[in-house]
């Protein structure tokens, strides 16, 4: 195997480690629901991501495709934002509070004079 490819699967392992590790306490720190629900979504998103490259790297060096790793990445890509929507739009349909300011032009008192 190539020390190369051994430094790169590392520095990948550690990103993604990183990545998962700011989302886990995103999760943990982060005030109410929609705060909460950036955590897994963007950072672990991209720990899982930067796993699965250092995989492919590493199958790369075996001989292998990493058909199986690509796959996971595309699934995990495509499914993580979808699944945030869907419970964000759920969140706003069963009206749960949240702790951020309204931006001022959602708010009619707020706005502007034009």
């Amino acid at each position: 195997m190539s020390i190369l490819a051994e430094w790169l699967a590392a520095a990948l392992l550690l990103t993604g480690a990183f990545f998962s590790l700011v989302g886990a306490i995103g999760l943990v720190r982060l005030p109410d629901f929609f705060m909460r629900l950036h955590a897994p979504t963007k950072a672990s998103t991209l720990g899982v991501g930067g796993v699965l490259l250092a995989s492919m790297v590493l199958a790369a060096t075996q001989g292998r495709m990493g058909f199986a790793e690509l796959l996971i990445t595309l699934f995990v890509f495509v499914t993580a934002p979808v699944s945030a929507n869907l419970m964000a739009q759920a969140a706003l349909h069963l009206r749960v509070a949240s702790k951020a300011p309204a931006p001022d032009d959602a708010v009619p008192e707020r706005r502007a004079a034009d």
